[in-house]
């Protein structure tokens, strides 16, 4: 039997070829967030709040996005970590997405408060700081738009820069709304606004978090592909114990068992298969053992 290994460690992770984007998003936002806090508590305004509570966790999890990447670079140098520690990404992007959720849930709640009886709101410094708080977000939202396609850590502050822009809107408009007709429910109105709407967003996040931490196959690749593609190779008579899974964003994992033809080169097998799954699925980095079509038995059976 013979085994392959391809790992192409000169392949960047995503979110590190965005790390200084994310530095100037967090110091931005982190500095919006203290105002806008600020200004919701002298003026009363809860629209103002969810924003700054939404900005809040984009300054968190900015924050643990930038932890997880330092880290998963260093554990690269410890050899007990041999996937490094790129899984942090992951958890940093459900527990974003965890907090967004509880931050959404806390909004409706108060909102159907006020409902009741709505506060008056002071508008002038409300609209003031929105105007500021919508200025930082669009920046934010131009830094991150790129990786938030590469990375689920990026994709993470990208939702909830985009929730905050948007968010930034509805206060602006909630606060010309009272300025102009005193309808004081515009506020908590645009408050439960927001939270509907990024809710579904932070849902669906967490959802793709959770598909690669129980190591699920990713949604975007079919395994009897793959497992089609890897018999198709020249000298490969079957394919058996085949997983995929995703280690963090853009770092998809492949290993499998290949029997091959009596006669086949296994050096010619392993190239030809190695190449296969990485112009064909993109997976670069896959594991892959090679077993005699003379030699039944060879591989015995594993209980997952």
């Amino acid at each position: 039997m013979g085994a392959g290994h391809d790992h192409h460690g000169s392949v960047a992770n995503a979110a590190h070829r965005h790390r200084g984007r994310l530095w100037t998003a967090f110091a931005l936002l982190a500095a919006l967030m203290l105002v806008e806090a600020a200004t919701a508590v002298v003026t009363g305004s809860l629209a103002l709040l969810s924003d700054a509570g939404h900005m809040f966790t984009d300054v968190l999890g900015i924050g643990m996005a930038l932890a997880a990447i330092t880290a998963a670079r260093r554990a690269d140098r410890d050899p007990q970590r041999t996937f490094g520690l790129y899984r942090l990404e992951v958890l940093a992007a459900l527990a974003n997405a965890v907090l967004l959720s509880g931050v959404a849930v806390y909004v409706l709640i108060e909102a159907v408060r006020r409902f009741g009886d709505p506060p008056e709101v002071s508008t002038g410094p409300m609209l003031v700081v929105a105007v500021l708080g919508l200025l930082a977000n669009v920046v934010a939202f131009a830094l991150l738009r790129e990786g938030a396609q590469e990375s689920i850590n990026l994709r993470g502050a990208y939702l909830e820069v985009l929730g905050d822009l948007l968010g930034s809107l509805g206060v602006i408009g909630a606060a010309l709304l009272i300025a102009g007709t005193g309808w004081w429910w515009a506020d908590p109105a645009v408050a439960v606004a927001i939270a509907l709407f990024i809710l579904p967003r932070t849902w669906r996040l967490g959802r793709a978090a959770v598909r690669i931490l129980v190591q699920a196959a990713p949604e975007h690749l079919q395994v009897t592909a793959v497992h089609d593609r890897l018999v198709a190779v020249p000298g490969v008579a079957e394919v058996h114990d085949l997983h995929v899974w995703t280690l963090t964003s853009g770092m998809e994992v492949a290993s499998a068992h290949l029997t091959m033809h009596p006669g086949a080169e296994v050096g010619t097998v392993l190239a030809a298969a190695r190449s296969a799954l990485h112009e064909d699925f993109h997976i670069e980095h896959a594991t892959l053992q090679i077993e005699p079509g003379a030699a039944p038995g060879a591989c015995g059976a594993i209980e997952w």
